[in-house]
């Protein structure tokens, strides 16, 4: 009988996939887990169990949230739902308005933010800018219409003949071009730009000037407005050296323009001289409608078939560099933000079934594309929604399934770690503002607004105090009706059922933490059995297991017989079996029988005490047959 002890002394690995089971000579699978559900990854290796959600508001509808930061000490969270827009600082509302958008619009929003102004862009509907003047005051408008650029969708050899040189002309086509939706549209004309008015044929439409014409002769140098309610408006923008960069429209998916250097919404081409617009389309061999345009190194480019890059120091229209770097490309049906973390950008493939990371690397002088969830495939399915909090080192996912996938990111430790976060209900939506991180979550038939908050152990949750203790407590209407955790003075009490916005307690308590609970689970993968001889095979028999714990207030451990609680053995005390006191040190478990099974985890760690969890290692000693 052979005798063997392994200590998991790192998690860094996070939750591998099932196909991986079977590869113990990866490094992942002495860092990984077989299983691990609302839990955190540290950087240094440990696993916490996650914070609980704080509860904010009820909304209207499906929301997409963006975060705002106008400085240090304003920093507004935006929340986009059907036909309108709210604002929210410290968690409280202080602006609405009223918006173009509709529900099944919001996945393709794209957002774009320079100092007090918000940029808007979708595909169907004309952009706009949301402008901050103060808490409360917020103005959303279109962008102004006269200096946005302009192309020629109709067959060259259409000319256009006018009746005059100045002022309100009427312009005569060779062949039928204008359209009722071109009224009101900026046109270019030889040059000169003026607004088109009324369209009286589809050969003729009068045109109003800005500048003069040399003449009245007939002339098929002539542009419509690149973006109008017939050719559809921009997909995404961002800003880059001084200039707006607006990537792709509605039908003209593959092209990007660059504004004028320091005048953001004036795309006049010019002469080409260096401070002037720039426009050009991305050609390849495959399509490559933009998906995305991020301010990075250089100006990026993320596409429905690859990733780009635009370089030139600064951009001009005679310095500028186009190239493809990878082939990976971006979703065509929703709107994912990439993210920034330590210099590179992440960003959510074409598949649905990956997060990449695009980095440049200084050896290549190229960007290289590398996939973040490998080893943990099962948990990356469609993403609809992304955020980073950098205090904690965090990449969140919101998936299709209502799932939310955390992946522990840091590069000089080698941590790459995913796990998945569950709840009551759906994630559907998430932002990250100056360290805290909203989502918001489907329960009960309608879309609620909350905010992991430290120290809370359930979601949907609300905190309350009072200076003398009571029994009934109140303001609970978003859980009508359903079975909710209590913390009451620190310490857990038993399920309640929220009637009529409040529940009763007894004993009555001066401190409350009501909310939903949910369950946190820790299993290893299977025991490592290769030795220098073989494999050996089950049976195989766990001894005892150690787990070394930091600031930990209950813990619940499977060793094949159920769940059970373990008491924690202090100095000071005898057993205690109250939860509240928080232990950090080792407690050794024993274990009996033999398992023929060797893919049955050898323990587990599970529960749903809204306590704090905080497992740092674990030592199993087992025996096998020889």
């Amino acid at each position: 009988m052979a005798a063997s002890r392994q200590t998991k002394s790192s998690f860094t690995a996070g939750e591998l996939a099932p196909e991986l089971l079977g590869r113990a000579d990866l490094r992942a699978y002495a860092n990984g887990a077989r299983r691990l559900r609302n839990v955190f990854i540290q950087p240094t290796g440990g696993v916490t169990r996650r914070p609980g959600l704080r509860h904010i508001a009820t909304l209207p509808g499906p929301a997409r949230l963006l975060a705002f930061e106008f400085n240090t000490e304003q920093a507004y969270l935006l929340v986009f739902t059907a036909g309108q827009f709210s604002v929210w600082l410290n968690d409280a509302l202080v602006a609405l308005g009223s918006a173009p958008w509709s529900t099944a619009q919001l996945p393709q929003l794209a957002f774009t933010q320079s100092a007090d102004t918000l940029l808007i862009c979708h595909p169907e509907i004309e952009a706009r800018r949301l402008t901050r003047s103060s808490h409360t005051s917020w103005a959303l408008t279109t962008w102004p219409r006269a200096l946005l650029p302009t192309y020629r969708f109709a067959d060259p050899a259409i000319s256009l003949t006018p009746s005059g040189t100045t002022g309100s002309v009427t312009l005569t086509a060779s062949a039928s071009v204008f359209q009722a939706a071109h009224t009101g549209t900026p046109f270019r004309f030889r040059g000169r730009l003026g607004v088109l008015g009324a369209i009286t044929a589809g050969n003729q439409a009068t045109l109003t000037l800005n500048e003069a014409l040399p003449d009245t002769a007939a002339s098929a140098d002539w542009e419509e407005a690149a973006f109008s309610p017939l050719r559809g408006w921009p997909v995404c923008a961002c800003f880059h050296q001084d200039r707006l960069v607006i990537g792709g429209a509605r039908d003209l998916p593959n092209r990007l323009w660059l504004s004028r250097s320091g005048d953001l919404f004036n795309f006049d081409k010019g002469a080409g001289l260096d401070d002037q617009g720039i426009e050009f389309g991305l050609l390849s061999d495959q399509v490559n409608a933009i998906r995305g345009v991020f301010s990075g190194r250089h100006l990026q480019v993320f596409t429905t078939g690859g990733e780009w890059m635009v370089s030139g120091e600064p951009l001009t229209p005679s310095s500028i560099q186009l190239n493809r770097q990878t082939r990976i490309g971006s979703s065509a049906t929703r709107m994912i933000q990439p993210v920034d973390v330590d210099g590179s950008t992440i960003f959510a493939a074409r598949s649905g079934g990956a997060i990449h990371e695009f980095a440049y690397t200084d050896v290549q002088q190229a960007y290289q594309s590398n996939d973040l969830g490998l080893v943990a495939a099962h948990l990356i399915r469609n993403p609809v929604a992304m955020a980073y909090d950098q205090a904690q080192r965090l990449l969140h996912v919101v998936m299709e399934d209502g799932g939310l996938a955390t992946l522990t990111l840091f590069r000089a430790e080698q941590v790459t770690a995913w796990t998945r976060q569950e709840t009551a209900g759906a994630f559907a939506g998430l932002a990250e503002l100056d360290g805290r991180v909203y989502v918001t979550v489907l329960r009960q038939g309608s879309t609620r607004l909350e905010r992991f908050e430290p120290g809370f152990g359930l979601d949907a949750a609300l905190e309350g105090s009072n200076a003398a203790a009571q029994d009934r407590w109140t303001g609970l209407n978003h859980l009508e009706g359903a079975t909710v955790g209590v913390l009451a003075d620190g310490a857990p009490r038993q399920d309640a059922v929220v009637s009529q916005g409040a529940v009763t307690l007894d004993p009555p308590a001066l401190t409350t933490q009501i909310g939903l609970s949910y369950a946190h689970e820790i299993e290893p993968l299977p025991p490592e059995l290769n030795t220098a001889i073989g494999a050996r095979a089950a049976p195989l028999r766990l001894v005892s297991v150690s787990f070394r714990l930091l600031e930990t207030a209950a813990l619940e451990v499977d060793l094949g017989r159920g769940p059970s609680p373990v008491p924690f053995r202090r100095l000071d005390t005898p057993l205690l079996d109250a939860p509240p006191p928080r232990f950090s040190g080792d407690v050794r478990l024993a274990a009996l029988g033999w398992r023929r099974d060797a893919m049955r985890p050898l323990w587990r760690i599970t529960g749903q005490a809204p306590l704090p969890l905080t497992l740092l290692s674990a030592t199993t000693d087992m025996r096998t047959t020889d």
